[in-house]
């Protein structure tokens, strides 16, 4: 039986999400391989783990008192969960703390979306500890979650997207220059923090007037902001990716209906307010998409040459735009931005049996990683004349 840490929560305004990733992955992870063990940041970037965070009323309730704060020391082959534990003070002696390991962890499965967990922040501690991780790494998480340097990689493997442009906050203190861009795309415009998912801080504009206002809206939440060109009535078909390098597996296609210009956040997590919890699973849409073989063959060519692009592991959801039958890519949502359990049970995959699908890939590049020579022995430091006259 092996520990699985399941992270989520964490100091993101796509906190809620996450939770309910995080709770996702808890109850439908195979028990008779894998012991998971929840571990929630909460939004001030505390560590938490405890049987009570098992439980989603603990999280309705904002209820905390029964969990326990947790860290990991961040060394290379430590692969414990540590608390502090108070010792009571006895007729002579002081109140101590002592280091108490919680437990022993094996593997950690992060379910963090976006800022500090979807971006590639919480994998660097992961390699830093040497443990297997699933998902993207650093690189690959840092760049599909960043929306322009994932165009720019996009545009170097020629896959179609909508033309663009972006800027950074200080430039808007000279807003005429990006107002002029705009409008030499040409509107209608999605306004968009370059560095988030889930729809928050996305704005639509048609003419000047609601360009600024969408401007301001994004800089709230980003120092980058990203300016398309939007397709006008398009249709949204996503697809999702899973495996690594070569070995990349592609699911049903599905469309999203019953959105107007863009999916928002209560779109995809709010819904008619009967199916909490579940996500995009309960959104309106046609599973499998109701589009010509031909440009299913595309997207899904387009979704792997996507995924291998940023080096992509574990799972992702594809989102493409259609203009007839001309395919855009508009982003990838790596995992855990997406781990689009629904789609793959559409393609007879069940959700337990992804889990146990993408731990055991992230076993596979911890293994790979482990070949790699990460120390090299010389006598530099005694052959150079640096610090000869300190």
């Amino acid at each position: 039986m092996e520990n699985v840490a399941v992270v989520f929560g964490g100091r993101s305004v796509e906190h809620e999400v996450s939770i309910i990733t995080g709770m996702q992955i808890v109850e439908n992870m195979d028990k008779s391989k894998y012991n998971p063990i929840p571990i929630y940041i909460t939004k001030e970037g505390k560590f938490l783990s405890g049987d009570s965070l098992r439980d989603f009323t603990t999280f309705k309730n904002n209820d905390f008192s029964k969990a326990t704060e947790v860290f990991f020391k961040g060394y290379a082959e430590d692969h414990n969960l540590y608390t502090f534990e108070k010792e009571k003070a006895g007729l002579f002696s002081k109140e101590v703390m002592n280091l108490k390991v919680v437990s022993k962890i094996d593997i950690i499965f992060p379910a963090l979306h976006g800022t500090y967990g979807e971006d590639g922040s919480i994998q660097g501690l992961f390699e830093l500890m040497n443990i297997p991780y699933v998902g993207c790494g650093v690189m690959s998480a840092a760049v599909g979650m960043d929306k322009v340097i994932m165009k720019k990689v996009f545009q170097s493997e020629n896959i179609p997207m909508t033309d663009y442009f972006y800027f950074y906050r200080d430039e808007w203190k000279n807003k005429d220059g990006i107002i002029k861009k705009a409008e030499d795309l040409g509107y209608s415009l999605f306004v968009k923090p370059a560095n988030l998912g889930s729809s928050v801080g996305i704005s639509k504009a048609t003419d000047r007037k609601s360009f600024e206002k969408a401007v301001e809206v994004a800089l709230n939440y980003d120092r980058k902001i990203l300016v398309e060109k939007a397709v006008e009535n398009p249709r949204e078909i996503n697809a999702a990716v899973l495996g690594y390098e070569g070995d990349i597996l592609v699911s049903e296609c599905e469309e999203p209906t019953g959105w107007t210009e863009f999916l928002s956040y209560e779109d995809k997590y709010v819904g008619d307010g009967k199916t909490k919890g579940t996500g995009m699973k309960n959104q309106k849409k046609n599973l499998p998409a109701d589009i010509k073989d031909s440009v299913k063959e595309e997207i899904q060519k387009y979704a792997k040459l996507a995924f291998r692009a940023i080096d992509g592991m574990g799972d992702a959801r594809i989102d493409f735009l259609l203009d007839g039958d001309k395919v855009y890519v508009n982003e990838i949502n790596t995992l855990p931005g997406s781990i689009a359990f629904y789609l793959w049970e559409e393609s007879n995959i069940k959700f337990t049996d992804l889990i146990t699908k993408l731990i055991e890939l992230s076993k596979t590049r911890h293994d790979q990683k482990s070949n790699n020579i990460y120390s090299y022995n010389s006598d530099l430091l005694n052959k150079t004349n640096y610090g000869a006259k300190l």
